[in-house]
């Protein structure tokens, strides 16, 4: 019969649900996070609760397998939210601590492969959004950016924002997945924000932003365009670059 592991779709929760299945010595595991669970006839429903301890033991004992750039594969393959992950990685880590040497770089295994190439999609978009992310400044003096990234990326790309824009308060927002990091001279803390309904993500409103930052976008508007040679236009080659979905954010593309 089937072991059901239900856990709360935190990265803390998923390496704690490995601990459970390997102190139990559980077997014919799937996991699923809470907000996907189907129920199962034929199956045993455990609901795991997020351990710092236990997903520690894991994470160290993964260190000890991998290099820095395999156990980071492992976070990144999480953070894509491909339907079924948790149990793909789960048949990866099971060959990692299976194996008694590397299996990290055997691309011949289809199961490291997949968490290659998944890993490798979600190092791509964390890229983009370090490039791509448009702060604008509020009313309150914090810079506002929201972001509705193809992947989770957005715990990958807080620590070059802290570090590149460290002498201001800013607030990343990710509205697709409701929850955003501000940052306040000091220390990074995760919120989640309820918008008004007239609220438009995509607009600068003079309610909430600054005089400044409107003067700001109209000039940015007009050097933009300014510099623009029509005859040199490529629009395949830029889209390649800068595909259209982040350009609902852009001020240049507004």
């Amino acid at each position: 019969m089937r072991n059901v592991l239900v856990y709360d779709g935190s990265f803390e929760g998923f390496l704690t649900t490995i601990f459970k299945i390997y102190d139990e010595k559980l077997t014919q595991v799937f996991i699923q996070p809470k907000d996907y669970v189907q129920n199962s006839l034929f199956g045993h429903l455990y609901e795991v609760t997020p351990d710092a301890k236990k997903a520690l033991r894991v994470w160290n004992g993964l260190r000890k397998k991998l290099s820095y750039f395999g156990v980071n594969q492992i976070l990144y393959a999480f953070l894509s939210e491909q339907n079924y992950i948790e149990n793909l990685l789960l048949n990866y880590i099971e060959q990692v601590f299976a194996s008694p040497i590397s299996i990290e770089k055997d691309y011949a295994n289809d199961v490291v492969l997949d968490i290659v190439k998944i890993a490798r999609s979600v190092g791509i978009e964390k890229h983009r959004m370090e490039a791509f992310v448009r702060f604008k400044q509020t009313k309150d003096n914090v810079y506002f950016a929201n972001i509705e990234p193809d992947f989770n990326v957005l715990p990958l790309i807080i620590k070059h924002f802290k570090k590149r824009y460290s002498n201001q308060k800013w607030l990343i927002y990710d509205v697709k997945r409701n929850y955003g990091y501000y940052y306040n001279l000091k220390d990074v803390e995760q919120i989640h924000l309820d918008f008004p309904k007239h609220f438009d993500s995509t607009k600068t409103s003079e309610d909430v932003f600054s005089t400044s930052e409107i003067e700001f976008q109209g000039l940015w508007k007009n050097y933009f365009k300014s510099v623009t040679i029509k005859e040199r236009k490529n629009t395949k080659v830029h889209v390649n670059f800068l595909p259209k979905r982040y350009w609902k954010y852009l001020i240049e593309k507004q």
